[in-house]
């Protein structure tokens, strides 16, 4: 390792002048400044010049920016290099410049690619930093090999290294490169799943479930042309899929009806438009808002903030009530019961307008009150009104319009009725006198229905 080491800086620096090695230095240092101060005014020119937020040029440049600075110096510096070779120059240098810099090209784009894939939020999860520690490792070590030489004597190991695979053998090269492959265009596809996703998402033309559910199948179509292709390229026979296929279709039938049938539940929900993302529901014992409708799941935001994870069979197979499906206006209704002597008329009125003084009662339909029933203990009243938010909830609404109609029963001096009950105190030795007689009077019913029975 040392002796590569030291004819490795022999090759750089033993032959070259100390003048031609200031230049390179000089070019390069010049290459990596103009480079880093060209990305800042793209960054800001795009910031400050995109008012459409939702413009290609302009998602683009602001979330390419950590890939953009080492993307043009790697840019800069391949045209400086080819400056040099046409003055006839030495461009020594540039045989540990060009690795250093497409490896972090390479780098920032992969990590670009995976957070702009799997992560939805401003912080990456655990599993994919570890990845990404992992990646730049292996990335610095290919990079060092070659620069050190010690490149071509890898490459020619692992040819050489062959693994039994069945009746054939492969080299370890053949593996690495067709599972490197696999990974590279299923990267790229779900990558380009993930933008195509979110350019159809923002497309107000379209009905947010027949958005959704293209995404969805463009991005597995990509996938599965994506699997077949790096395949067909590493040389492997598609037919063997076959047998997959088939074993695929045992497991289906076996015990995966569940996780298949809530797939296709998914797709049918969101091409016959039934769920939507912010509609209200009400699905067995769930209720709340849904905030995403996945391939499999969908989820449930209660209004006491609890999430829950429903499998889309569960939509198709069960009733559910849909508050926001053609209309976001439902009816709400509180009973309450009055004295006879209160006037019926007065107090109807009166319960219409507390109800309808209360901030989110809506007024595209009056609240209407009614007389239920002339019950033993009062007059039972009903006010029904109605309300056009239901995802802020229906108790707290109810128990406003409870609190106008208890203020105004306060002011008006109306009583609520309640049952009366009339409780009397007997004497002990009364009490004891009537037991006995009703004791003495069954027993002698009791042998009167004996005798005429014999």
């Amino acid at each position: 390792m040392s002796t590569l080491l030291t004819d490795f800086y022999d090759y750089l620096f033993g032959e070259l002048p100390p003048t031609e090695l200031l230049r390179q230095l000089a070019i390069i240092a010049l290459c990596v400044a103009c480079g880093w101060g060209l990305s800042r005014w793209l960054r800001k020119l795009f910031t400050l010049s995109g008012g459409d937020e939702q413009s290609v040029v302009h998602i683009g440049v602001k979330s390419f920016v950590r890939v953009l600075s080492p993307l043009l110096i790697l840019i800069l510096l391949t045209l400086a290099r080819l400056a040099l070779i046409r003055l006839k120059l030495p461009v020594t240098l540039w045989h540990v410049m060009m690795p250093l810099m497409i490896s972090q090209v390479a780098m920032r784009f992969v990590f670009y690619v995976l957070r702009r894939i799997f992560v939805k939020e401003t912080t990456a999860g655990a599993f994919l930093q570890l990845f990404e520690k992992v990646f730049a490792t292996l990335v610095w070590i290919c990079v060092l090999l070659y620069i050190t030489g010690m490149w071509p004597d890898l490459v020619d190991y692992l040819d050489t290294t062959m693994l039994p695979l069945g009746r054939h053998k492969t080299s370890l090269l053949t593996i690495l490169q067709a599972t490197a492959s696999v990974l590279v265009t299923l990267i790229i596809a779900l990558w380009a799943g993930a933008m195509l996703e979110d350019r159809m998402m923002k497309l107000n033309t379209m009905h947010l479930s027949l958005r959704t559910v293209v995404a969805r199948m463009v991005r597995a179509i990509l996938i599965l042309v994506a699997i077949l292709v790096s395949l067909s390229a590493v040389g492997i026979d598609l037919t063997v899929l076959s047998v997959f296929g088939g074993a695929l279709g045992v497991g289906l039938g076996l015990g995966l009806q569940k996780i298949a049938s809530s797939y296709v539940s998914g797709f049918v929900i969101l091409l016959e438009r039934s769920l939507a993302i912010g509609d209200m529901v009400n699905v067995d014992r769930y209720f709340g808002k849904v905030t995403q409708i996945n391939t499999r799941y969908t989820i449930l935001e209660g209004l006491d903030g609890i999430e829950s994870v429903l499998p889309n069979e569960m939509f198709m197979s069960t009733p559910v009530q849909n508050y926001s499906l053609n209309r976001k206006i439902i009816r709400l209704a509180t009973q309450v019961t009055i004295l006879y002597q209160d006037d019926i008329e007065t107090v109807l009125s009166m319960l219409e307008k507390a109800a309808f003084a209360v901030e989110r009662v809506s007024d595209q339909i009056l609240p209407q009150a009614l007389l239920l029933k002339i019950g033993e203990d009062g007059l039972q009243l009903e006010i029904g009104f109605w309300i056009t938010d239901p995802e802020n909830g229906r108790l707290n609404v109810l128990s406003d319009v409870n609190r106008a109609i208890w203020r105004v029963f306060k002011t008006h001096g109306i009583q609520v009725a309640h049952p009366k009950r009339d409780i009397r105190l007997m004497d002990p030795r009364s009490f004891e006198q009537s037991v006995d007689d009703m004791t003495s009077s069954a027993h002698k019913d009791a042998q009167s229905a004996y005798n005429a029975g014999k």
